[in-house]
């Protein structure tokens, strides 16, 4: 059976809009674990970097448009973006290549709050085959079908070396798995359907290096916050 996979809901939402959602449901559930009711546009606009009409408009798009003189119910706005992100069900994890990232990632305790259950570690080295790690036992990457298949996996995670990565990639996706989180630093060529996301932390740090040097020179102050993507 093919694994379901979490996407948007097709409602027009803005690409733009559904990468800010993540960032909004962040500060909503600090918001929430500190007691807080409630809360203005503003003050979640200030906490998340976003411009409040900004914000206000995203919202919009799931319904949401809060109380004058109030703000927004902080619990059922977590409840609404949880929903529209497809997190208010469970998605199996596969992530493959368990060394130091792949264990990290293993280890993380905020996946199970979020949403997302790691429910398989697979590895071609067999001297790591066999661990346990965060409570998993470490299979063979040779078992990735049957895994997909009895775990109903829904994402897979690549934290392989580059060499490999794109071959883990395409017996993710011949299993039916399409949805890739691609930590390996490549480009992951996929056919249409199947959707990718790459972190790449040395580009991020390229990026904040890059600020720095601006600030240094003088062309930015200190207090400089890098601009949202203004697409909606």
């Amino acid at each position: 059976m093919t694994p379901s996979t979490p996407h948007p809901r097709d409602r027009g939402i803005p690409e733009a809009t559904v990468a800010r959602l993540p960032v909004y449901l962040r500060s909503l559930q600090s918001l929430h674990e500190r007691g807080t009711p409630t809360v203005s546009s503003d003050a979640l606009a200030a906490s998340t970097g976003v411009n409040p009409a900004k914000l206000r408009k995203d919202l919009s798009y799931l319904g949401s448009y809060g109380t004058r003189g109030v703000g927004y119910d902080v619990e059922y706005l977590i409840y609404q973006v949880s929903r529209e992100l497809g997190l208010t069900q469970g998605w199996s994890v596969a992530i493959v290549g368990i060394g130091n990232l792949g264990r990290a990632l293993a280890n993380y305790g905020g996946f199970g709050t979020r949403g997302f259950r790691i429910a398989a570690l697979l590895d071609a080295d067999t001297s790591v085959v066999g661990d346990r790690v965060a409570g998993i036992s470490v299979g063979h990457i040779d078992t990735l079908e049957d895994v997909v298949a009895a775990e109903r996996i829904s994402i897979g995670v690549v934290a392989t070396p580059a060499s490999t990565a794109q071959s883990v990639c395409d017996r993710f996706v011949e299993s039916g798995v399409t949805s890739v989180l691609n930590f390996a630093p490549v480009v992951l060529n996929v056919p249409t359907g199947v959707e990718v996301r790459k972190v790449d932390l040395s580009i991020e740090l390229q990026i904040l290096a890059f600020h720095e040097q601006r600030k240094a020179d003088g062309h930015l102050s200190p207090g400089w916050i890098e601009p949202q993507d203004d697409t909606s």
